[in-house]
């Protein structure tokens, strides 16, 4: 006998998530006593909100396990950063290793959860976050890529929609893809998305209902 998925949850009392506000939810639903990865850019602030007692381990590409939340005032070592470039602080018993040693352990099936920036992702799961197609624009691979077949869950923090109003959570990918069908959870600051084989699920909505979202996206929601 199968459950029902419970129905999603409207916030529409309040605006979308802040970058904080949406850092601190997707740390909610971090498990305790997990390794992690925390993509370059805004999925770093989901240290800032990770309970210290959850044992949760960090993991840095760029080769270090136990990082702490970001450095600040004479906490800054120049030596000392993510792979962002951000100086960082460090744990009790944090290791350091070589680079090469840090990509077999996204490769190998190490990582639990990684949090990655996104272009877009779609219904299925497919996830674009390394390039626009541009001619212009600068690819940046960075460790996405094993990131994304390699952590057993990939969850992805990113804006629903772009500066232009264009959906970022769409029927098929646009931009060159990171990895097909990788996508466990889109986080983002107008709502929560369970997406994957069987198409969108809402979780959870900010700053609108299910039904004003089905009106701007081009996917079909289930809620």
């Amino acid at each position: 006998m199968t459950t029902a998925a419970a129905p999603a949850v409207e916030h529409t009392d309040r605006g979308p998530l802040t970058t904080d506000e949406l850092a601190a939810r997707i740390a909610r639903d971090i498990p305790a006593s997990s390794y992690v990865n925390l993509g370059i850019g805004q999925p770093t602030r989901i240290a800032e909100h990770l309970p210290r007692d959850a044992g949760v381990v960090l993991h840095t590409e760029n080769g270090m396990l136990g990082m702490g939340p970001a450095a600040t005032g004479d906490e800054v070592d120049p030596d000392l950063t993510n792979a962002g470039k951000v100086p960082v602080t460090e744990l009790p018993g944090a290791a350091y290793f070589h680079h090469a040693d840090s990509f077999a352990m996204m490769r190998g099936g190490h990582l639990d959860v990684c949090v990655l920036g996104a272009f877009q992702v779609s219904q299925h799961g497919d996830l674009a976050n390394w390039h626009t197609g541009d001619p212009d624009a600068i690819p940046a691979v960075g460790g996405a890529m094993d990131l994304a077949v390699g952590a057993r869950q990939v969850l992805v923090m990113m804006k629903l929609f772009t500066r232009d109003g264009a959906p970022k959570l769409v029927p098929a990918c646009t931009y060159p893809l990171t990895g097909p069908g990788c996508v466990h959870r889109a986080y983002t600051d107008c709502g929560i998305f369970a997406v994957g084989p069987d198409g969108v699920r809402v979780l959870e909505t900010y700053g609108s209902s299910v039904a004003a979202l089905r009106e701007r996206l081009d996917v079909e929601l289930k809620d």
